[in-house]
């Protein structure tokens, strides 16, 4: 798989399509009652293949709203509740970004690693996609 190729197929637009924006409110709507409770609005972005590993490797961005503080929430425990969590769907989300690749690739597993600071107003988690030859 050619990364440039990659890049040209997972614009914000797709990765829009594939996780779309109203998905944050959904997502604090289930787990508080009230999605003006959450935080932060979460983003999928493509962050390259890792041809050693044979890896697609995205981010779940965490952005702060406005009025809300990042650093005070529990985000360092969000890899294990996204895992799981209906509402993130990542094995749909997976699914999704397979079928952006048929032919060149199949994904047969994926994890997320631990939460990132990148700055004070923007955590991201790493969703690592194994993938084999389509």
């Amino acid at each position: 798989m050619d990364t440039r190729t990659l890049m040209d197929t997972f614009t914000d637009d797709v990765l829009e399509a594939i996780f779309p924006a109203a998905r944050s409110d959904e997502f604090f709507e289930a787990l508080f009652g009230d999605p003006s409770e959450g935080s932060y609005d979460i983003r999928l972005r493509f962050d390259g293949y890792d041809r050693n590993s044979s890896t697609l490797r995205f981010n779940l961005e965490l952005h702060e709203r406005p009025g809300c503080c990042l650093v005070c929430s529990l985000t360092y425990g969000l890899p294990q509740v996204f895992a799981r969590h209906p509402v993130i769907n990542l094995k749909g989300v997976v699914r999704e970004i397979e079928k952006r690749l048929p032919g060149q690739a199949v994904c047969s597993d994926w994890r997320l690693e631990p939460t990132r600071q990148l700055d004070r107003s923007c955590h991201s988690i790493p969703l690592v996609i194994a993938v084999q030859a389509g």
